[in-house]
């Protein structure tokens, strides 16, 4: 049992830091970054503020929504979101600087095959991170909490999730920088590929995944108000 909970523990991890490199890839390819790294990313566009701090705040605001939303349906282990949030905002942060040595792509060929190579780490990331169903992170917890109360499913609250960050990020940098700062193709992309990218590896290694975690076909449709729902990116 304890040997399956290390295993467990090691795909979450790794899972984030896969997820991690794939967002920082994003930025190098300067053709937008995920959905869901938008609005953390327009901070640093906007303040000039570090990718990783910038995220660790969203994570703080989407735990406030949560407990707004909730109140009294508010489970006190969801607070757990927070040191994860931060952790995930240093795996940025280490990453960022790691690839800063990394020179910015001139050639539009290039940069397109970054933004794909980033689509392709942020599945693997989700592929990795969701299954052992530990503590998802802030944005997936917020979503998660919008369905509970509004009964809606995940994937459409997901969507409509997603949509608003795009519209919050694109106004705040017409705004404020006058450019698009952080929507681009690759914004596009990743909507559109991630999720798909992880039911390809769901397809093909998820029985391998499951197998070595442990997981039994019913861990896989507990309830949603568990907190820890399937993310795409």
């Amino acid at each position: 049992m304890k040997k399956k909970f290390i295993t467990r523990l090691a795909f979450y991890f790794v899972g984030l830091i896969v997820m991690t490199l794939g967002v920082v890839i994003s930025v190098k390819s300067d053709l937008g970054v995920t959905p869901i790294s938008s609005i953390p990313y327009t901070m640093t566009v906007v303040t000039g503020m570090d990718l990783g701090i910038a995220t660790m705040l969203f994570s703080v605001l989407m735990v406030l929504l949560q407990i707004i939303i909730l109140r009294k349906k508010f489970k006190p282990v969801n607070l757990l979101q927070l040191p994860i949030g931060i952790l995930f905002g240093m795996f940025l942060t280490v990453c960022g600087k790691l690839m800063a040595q990394v020179p910015v792509p001139e050639n539009f060929v290039f940069k397109f095959i970054l933004m794909l190579v980033s689509t392709v780490l942020v599945a693997l990331g989700v592929f990795l991170y969701v299954a052992p169903r530990f503590v998802p992170l802030a944005p997936e917890g917020f979503i998660i909490a919008v369905t509970q109360v509004t009964k809606l499913s995940f994937s459409t609250v997901k969507v409509i999730f997603d949509v608003a960050m795009v519209a919050v990020s694109i106004v705040t940098c017409l705004i404020a920088v006058h450019s698009l700062g952080s929507v681009g193709i690759g914004t596009i992309a990743a909507a559109i590929l991630v999720g798909n990218e992880v039911k390809l590896l769901t397809k093909f290694f998820g029985g391998w995944r499951d197998h070595v975690l442990g997981i039994r076909p019913k861990e896989l449709h507990a309830p949603a108000d568990s907190q820890t729902r399937t993310a795409d990116g």
